[in-house]
């Protein structure tokens, strides 16, 4: 592509509008609005996942984990993309050192609140002797700071659905795995059954933003989240994204009748 080609191309990007909830808005603003949102919800944003999930985003975390597939008696290098929270990163390094591993957690978040968060439960952690080796780096899913073929895992937790370019989240997270190097995303989905979707999004809807309001102050970031839950594709049409940035043996496994969804691959 010629250098007139490419600024041709990117004007046509900067002008595109994506989704924000169910906004459209410019492309380049998504980014801030979404680092807005966090910014105002990170302090409760754990708390606010047990009441929105009613408590099930911990078990979705735990066979998150579990399909890493981690090697016992090994030293592992894991990135967790949008992980500000560390709850990932601690959750993966519990279970390292069930198996005798070592692992080495990199967090990549855009969000310096939510990182602030996560550098007070590692202080916690590292009191009680339960933490070691976690990084914090500023940095977005697209543009990963991190070297080609430098770990061993890449996690990502109820992010996906706020990047701005799905697509090139996707091939960073395939460049920056080794080969033989795990993918593991979790998110939000939808149900199969049409009446079980309208009945979630009833309580989505009309319960979520009003918690969000009365635990974190912040009616509208809940009401955000909850919006951007219903743009995100199905299990099958994200797959087939994961599928296209290279991702071999891609799979997608629905959990709790498809309130969330595991996407998983290897970088062969």
């Amino acid at each position: 592509m010629s250098t007139a080609d490419k600024t041709e191309h990117q004007t046509q990007q900067d002008a595109e509008t994506i989704d924000f909830g169910f906004r459209d808005v410019a492309r380049n603003d998504k980014q801030g609005l979404v680092r807005g949102v966090f910014d105002a919800v990170a302090d409760k944003y754990d708390v606010m996942n047990d009441v929105m999930s009613g408590g099930l985003h911990r078990l979705w975390k735990a066979r998150m984990i579990y399909a890493l597939y981690m090697r016992p008696h090994t030293t592992l290098q894991l990135v967790d993309v949008a992980g500000g929270t560390g709850d990932i990163a601690l959750r993966a390094q519990a279970r390292a050192r069930r198996l005798g591993a070592s692992l080495d957690a990199h967090i990549i978040d855009a969000n310096a609140e939510m990182m602030k968060a996560g550098r007070k439960r590692q202080a916690v952690q590292e009191n009680m002797q339960q933490a070691n080796n976690m990084h914090f780096t500023t940095g977005i899913a697209e543009q990963l700071p991190l070297p080609d073929a430098s770990a061993d895992m890449l996690t990502i937790a109820f992010g996906i659905r706020n990047v701005t370019d799905r697509a090139a989240a996707l091939q960073e997270a395939h460049r920056v795995l080794r080969p033989g190097g795990r993918f593991v995303c979790l998110e939000f989905s939808h149900m199969p059954s049409a009446v079980l979707q309208k009945a979630y999004d009833a309580y989505s809807f009309t319960l979520i933003p009003p918690m969000g309001a009365l635990v974190a102050g912040e009616r509208d970031a809940y009401q955000y989240l909850v919006e951007s839950i219903r743009r995100f594709p199905t299990a099958n049409a994200f797959l087939g994204e994961v599928e296209a940035a290279g991702f071999a043996r891609a799979e997608a496994q629905l959990l709790s009748g498809g309130i969330a969804a595991l996407h998983m691959g290897w970088r062969l």
